[in-house]
């Protein structure tokens, strides 16, 4: 196993953001990423990351496999449970291994290179692309829902705005990062508005006896659907890690990061459970299960004339969701090719904007791939299996790191019966749901696997020949001159 503590690559972030090495741009100014994300804007790229798409279309999703809204009011409670012990463990990841790459960065530690390009591999090939074309198409439906008012629609129509999203968000996040941040920021509070509006609208129902739906009635008795249940339900938060993967621009990581997860994942929990509750006060579960959007249809029997803010807050939530994805997904590929099991473009810094260009492009053109296939609950399942793997592959870092590196400093450290529960938690997630849809699952295991012959052949393989080695050159070169970008040291 490698030692963390001999890996400089793996120290902790330099307090002082000035202490990045220059790289061409003289001895005053720095070439690199930097420390200029405060505690409030670590809530906000959490919160929107999270509240993205998912609970806007997962309602359906969690109800189709649970049967009824009392059982489905559970999954979406003991999902937020589950993810805030995630969250939990990952601060005490986060505060020990402080390198952007999340995840990627313990495994890396603990388990060499290997698993974590696997880990590399399956996020940046399958997650993030895919999930940011979910929150996307997602964006698109509830933009265009008031001009297609009887009837859905076009499918082009969907796909092309949503490409049209990923390109413009891409353009910012290569222009500067405090743009970045200020949509996020900006787009958080939108969202949380929506939602207050509907769970208000909800209390207010309640108060009229509008508690018909609250039952048990037709759950489903199959526990391996129920099991399945937790994809759509698990899809909804996801996004309370992505705060790890961007941790070197973070002020005073060790203080904001654990405070930043703590308080986004009680948020996002609370409001997710109370606005399926304001739904089922209105929509029945049959209603729920026929519609592509849940609030609009919400919006349309309770507002009137005034139906329309319904979907324009909701495109709006998916607009910082696509945002917040792009924004921290950029960040892995750059921790992957700094370690050189990406295309060492992917690790240089716009010289004048200090910001991952190349990155972000590569990410916005894979999500852009991703849009060839509409289905939303399709690609649900198939992000569900390869995330919840992954995550809880990183936390087994926990135990091993705590047998193995006993002395390494470690600000915040939790309880051992946590990280068990979560890898215990995480075996029964993904393993159940193989006998319901082995078939998302096949897909999800052969994609895994189709990164270990990328990794012995492009990273293992170091002894290429000259004329392939001639050829990367050449090709790294005209793509540098082409970005204006340097490797930072």
């Amino acid at each position: 196993m490698p030692d963390p503590k001999k890996d400089t690559k793996y120290a902790e972030v330099p307090t002082d953001p000035g202490t990045t090495p220059v790289t061409g741009k003289g001895e005053d100014e720095v070439v690199g990423l930097k420390a200029t994300m405060s505690l409030t804007n670590g809530i906000t790229i959490i919160v929107g990351s999270i509240i993205g798409s998912g609970i806007f279309v997962s309602p359906s999703g969690v109800l189709k496999y649970t049967g009824s809204p009392g059982m489905a009011l559970i999954v979406w409670t003991v999902s937020g449970l589950f993810s805030m012990i995630g969250a939990y463990c990952y601060a005490e990841l986060g505060c020990m291994i402080t390198k952007t790459g999340a995840d990627y960065a313990y495994i890396m530690v603990t388990f060499g290179p290997f698993l974590a390009f696997i880990r590399l591999w399956v996020e940046c090939m399958i997650v993030r692309p895919c999930s940011q074309a979910i929150v996307a198409l997602t964006f698109s439906t509830y933009i265009l829902k008031p001009f297609f008012v009887t009837c859905d629609a076009p499918d082009e129509s969907i796909r092309l705005l949503a490409a049209v999203c990923i390109c413009f968000l891409t353009f910012v996040n290569c222009w500067n990062v405090r743009w970045a941040t200020f949509v996020q920021d900006s787009f958080t509070y939108a969202k949380l508005l929506a939602l207050v509006i509907i769970i208000g609208t909800g209390f207010f129902q309640i108060s009229q006896g509008k508690t018909e739906h609250f039952n048990f009635d037709n759950t489903e008795r199959d526990f391996t659907k129920i099991m399945l249940s937790f994809y759509s339900g698990l899809f909804a938060y996801n996004g309370w890690n992505y705060l790890n993967f961007i941790i070197e621009e973070l002020k005073d990581p060790v203080k904001n990061l654990p405070r930043a997860i703590g308080i986004s994942c009680l948020l996002v929990t609370v409001v997710y459970v109370l606005t399926n509750v304001a739904f089922f006060t209105t929509l029945s579960p049959a209603e729920i299960l026929s519609s592509e959007a849940v609030a609009v249809t919400f919006g349309d029997q309770l507002y009137g004339v005034m139906s329309w803010i319904i979907p324009v807050f909701v495109a709006m939530s998916t607009f910082g969701g696509v945002n917040g994805i792009l924004l921290t997904s950029s960040r892995l590929f750059y921790a992957g090719a700094m370690e050189g099991q990406m295309p060492e473009i992917l690790t240089m810094i716009q010289v004048d904007k200090n910001t991952p260009a190349p990155a972000v492009l590569f990410v916005g053109l894979l999500s852009l791939v991703y849009l060839t296939s509409s289905n939303i609950g399709v690609l649900i399942n198939y992000v569900g299996f390869a995330t919840w793997l992954s995550i809880g592959a990183a936390v087994v870092c926990i135990p091993v790191l705590r047998y193995y590196e006993p002395d390494l400093p470690r600000p915040i450290k939790v309880n051992m019966i946590w990280p068990i529960v979560y890898i215990l938690a995480t075996i029964v997630i993904t393993v159940v749901p193989m006998f319901a849809d082995p078939v998302a699952t096949g897909y999800g295991t052969l994609v895994i696997l189709s990164g270990v012959p990328v990794y012995f052949i492009f990273v293992a393989w170091k002894n290429k020949p000259r004329v392939v080695q001639n050829f990367i050159n050449a090709a790294t070169g005209f793509l540098q001159k082409l970005f204006i970008v340097l490797r930072p040291n």
